[in-house]
């Protein structure tokens, strides 16, 4: 699937051949990829049934190079989509066959850490998950972790906001960040945020985190570290409906008890990873929770007790708890596993990502199961359970075009069907290409005229990774979701922008 002029309207026509000679004369130790065999491995993200091969690749190492090359850029009119490890799960890096792929995987540096503030700072393209191994010497970690943390970069974090299994207690991206260095859309260098707790004005590192790189170019991110809990111990609850399972979760947060970490997998998905990882999974289960506790041990001795009562409660059959460190890792490894696995039990899988409130869990799992039937298509669920942040997998082939169609549009549906209960279209995957049509359902033209506006101010030709996250007034009319409005257009004039 390639651009859709009505996401954003249509791109400028570029003279490949001039654009190119500009930029190696002004450029000439930047790397640019322009043959097509050398622009094929970037057509796509993590989420590969949209692919778009790009007019340019850049691989700058320094911020000079970023700086002219956004200049430049701006100057010509040429769209320019960053990049980072090329894992999103929304098309959000998704190149564009008119614009420039700014790939940051060579700011690829740890530049500090400074253990007393227990803070890091890095480049974009540092993997999340070297940020704790550099700091595990001082007995510190960056708690965010993905399940991609082994490959995701920390500046494709920031551009989607991310999450991971251990947001429910330390929080999101945003809640982990001091301070970004960025350069705008024309090349100037901007600090978000500081070294300090808090800074004077509007919040603008907070608004420009999950912006999926439509506001600026992030060169450099300060983040925060944690101090590694002194005791950490998982729960393994079995349920014989993931009805129950869902209860269980709301029971636990209901009971005061804010695990480090509540995860949730049904059937299909505990099955693949228990073939994938071993981790001890009961394959009998129709699902499964995970239950992590952390903090000094007495604490978590009595949370244990407390978690196991509700559970009980709430119709576990089975309850394990880890027997040691190695047991705890096995158990998280089955769950960070659950992705890949799933991609073993089927030639393609839809991953979607919405948030729900977490009364609504019994709710809406009900009404997957539902839609499952209705699109007949199998779906896995894997959950961030504790915060609502839903992940269901949708099986399918992709060599089959009725098949493909069928997968988009039963993940549209469930995503309404977030909506519809108070949530929202997405956790921590972002809105992307995947998601634009969503947008409409969720926000009405006010709400979406004012993200409108919130970028032109900082990108007025529209030039960073257009045609993403936010849709057109006009594409929203069409898409027939503007109940508010009736599918009218109530200020056509913004559509320029």
């Amino acid at each position: 699937m390639h651009y859709d002029e009505r996401l954003d309207g249509p791109l400028p026509e570029v003279d490949k051949a001039a654009l190119l000679a500009r930029l190696q004369r002004a450029l000439p130790d930047l790397r640019l990829l322009h043959r097509r065999e050398d622009l094929t491995p970037y057509e796509c993200d993590g989420l590969s049934a949209y692919r778009t091969v790009p007019m340019l690749v850049a691989l700058p190492e320094t911020l000079a190079q970023v700086q002219a090359l956004m200049r430049i850029a701006s100057e010509e009119g040429v769209p320019v989509v960053a990049r980072g490890a090329g894992t999103g799960l929304s098309g959000g890096a998704l190149p564009l066959e008119k614009g420039i792929l700014l790939v940051m995987a060579r700011f690829n540096r740890i530049l500090e850490i400074d253990a007393e503030a227990g803070t890091a700072r890095v480049q974009p393209g540092v993997r999340n998950l070297a940020i704790s191994q550099a700091a595990a010497p001082y007995g510190l970690y960056y708690a965010p972790d993905p399940s991609s943390q082994i490959a995701c970069s920390i500046g494709g974090n920031v551009a989607e906001n991310a999450g991971g299994v251990h947001c429910l207690k330390y929080g999101l991206t945003v809640h982990n960040l001091l301070k970004l260095e960025i350069v705008t859309v024309d090349g100037e260098c901007l600090t978000l945020g500081s070294d300090a707790l808090d800074t004077p004005g509007f919040d603008l590192m907070a608004l420009f985190t999950g912006s999926e790189g439509m506001l600026g170019i992030v060169t450099e991110i300060t983040v925060k570290l944690l101090p590694a809990p002194p005791c950490a111990k998982v729960l393994l609850a079995s349920f014989d409906s993931v009805e129950n399972a869902g209860q269980a979760v709301a029971d636990i947060i209901a009971a005061g008890v804010i695990p480090g970490g509540l995860e949730m997998m049904d059937n299909l998905a505990l099955c693949a990873a228990e073939d994938f990882a071993r981790a001890g999974y009961p394959r009998d289960a129709a699902a499964i929770l995970l239950c992590e506790l952390d903090g000094v041990e007495s604490d978590v001795d009595e949370d244990c007790q407390r978690v196991r009562a509700v559970m009980e409660n709430a119709g576990a059959t089975d309850i394990r708890q880890a027997r040691d460190d190695a047991e705890r890792q096995r158990f998280w490894a089955g769950r960070k596993a659950a992705f890949p696995a799933v991609g073993r039990i089927s030639p393609d899988y839809y991953c979607m990502d919405g948030t729900i409130p977490k009364r609504e869990l019994p709710k809406v799992l009900a009404g997957i199961e539902a839609l499952s039937r209705e699109y007949h298509l199998r779906v896995a669920n894997v959950f961030h359970a504790g915060d609502g942040n839903m992940h269901p997998l949708i099986l399918f082939d992709a060599n089959d075009e009725d098949q493909l169609h069928r997968a988009e549009a039963l993940g549209g549906r469930i995503l309404e069907l977030c909506v519809a209960v108070g949530g929202s279209i997405t956790g921590e995957h972002g809105v992307g290409r995947e998601k634009i049509n969503q947008m409409c359902s969720q926000f009405d033209a006010d709400e979406i005229t004012c993200f409108h506006a919130v970028k032109a101010a900082f990108d007025p030709q529209r030039l960073l990774n257009p045609g993403k996250n936010i849709p057109t007034l006009n594409r929203c009319a069409e898409f027939g979701a503007m109940h508010i409005h009736r599918g009218e257009l109530p200020f056509p004039e913004l559509e320029r922008f």
